[in-house]
């Protein structure tokens, strides 16, 4: 990911991902119906669960990826989805999914959705459940804490006996549970956030673009800050059914011209206010 970076992700999936599973497929809903290009399908050949809609699993609210605002969904994952809805002459339909269905590929294994965009680090451990897009952010984690808490670093989170908060399914946790933390785990980022304002952690660790977003709020900025940033090196990809070999190709077309003929750099600049690094 470039000035910023995001990740959520990688936790256990075995058990987890079957129970996941399983309960999509007793509470999906309606049917779901393959699109082909002679019954009102994509162009360029591509299946798609319900005709005529480029169906994204995401979950809500993880802004400025995606959230609400206005009655609609929108963000950064959102326009890069849009991207791709373009090149296949469909709309896109985005489903609110828990996270861990998402990284599992359970979501995309039951047919709840096409594309799973979700700010969603690629990792060696989801490559064995999901097919990966190109990446389309590079991304890093940040720490987050009261105003004078004296925290620069895990270090000093440590030394001070500090409680450390992180959302659950994600590679922020992974990474502070690979620096030996036990953190207190929360269900999403919103909950995480509430963990720290109500004091049940006196620190987090949440993708930095996501901690920036929360401190442009006067409310939060005033009593809250950014305390550290942890280049954990991630990068973003939207994921596909494995085998998905005619999406993947759309896809990651889409993201190559937008990053050639300057549409990326203007969605970037949009979500994020400053245009994206280059390599």
């Amino acid at each position: 990911m470039a000035p910023w970076s995001t990740t959520r992700n990688a936790a256990g999936i075995g058990a987890t991902a079957l129970a996941t599973a399983l309960l999509i497929s007793a509470c999906g809903g309606g049917s779901t119906t393959t699109a082909n290009p002679s019954s009102g399908g994509a162009a360029g050949g591509v299946s798609l669960v319900h005709p005529g809609k480029l169906t994204t699993c995401t979950n809500i609210p993880y802004e400025p990826f995606q959230f609400n605002q206005g009655g609609k969904v929108v963000g950064f994952d959102v326009d890069m989805v849009d991207l791709a809805a373009k090149k296949l002459g469909v709309t896109q339909d985005i489903v609110d999914i828990d996270f861990a269905a998402i990284k599992s590929g359970a979501a995309l294994n039951a047919r709840k959705c096409d594309v799973a965009a979700a700010g969603m680090t690629i990792t060696d451990e989801r490559k064995k459940n999901i097919d990966f897009s190109i990446p389309y952010f590079d991304a890093t984690q940040a720490l987050m804490a009261k105003k004078g808490s004296g925290v620069t670093s895990l270090d000093d989170v440590k030394a001070k006996g500090l409680k450390l908060g992180a959302q659950a399914s994600t590679t922020g946790l992974d990474y502070v549970k690979g620096k030996g933390f036990d953190p207190v785990e929360f269900a999403d980022s919103p909950k995480e956030l509430l963990g720290l304002q109500t004091g049940q952690v006196d620190v987090i660790v949440q993708d930095l673009p996501v901690v920036l977003t929360w401190l442009k709020k006067p409310d939060i900025g005033a009593k809250f800050e950014q305390v550290a940033n942890l280049d954990t090196g991630e990068q973003y990809g939207i994921g596909m059914k494995k085998g998905n070999t005619a999406l993947a190709k759309v896809i990651n077309d889409a993201i190559t011209t937008a990053k050639s003929d300057g549409t990326y750099a203007a969605i970037y600049k949009k979500w994020f206010g400053t245009e994206p690094k280059t390599s």
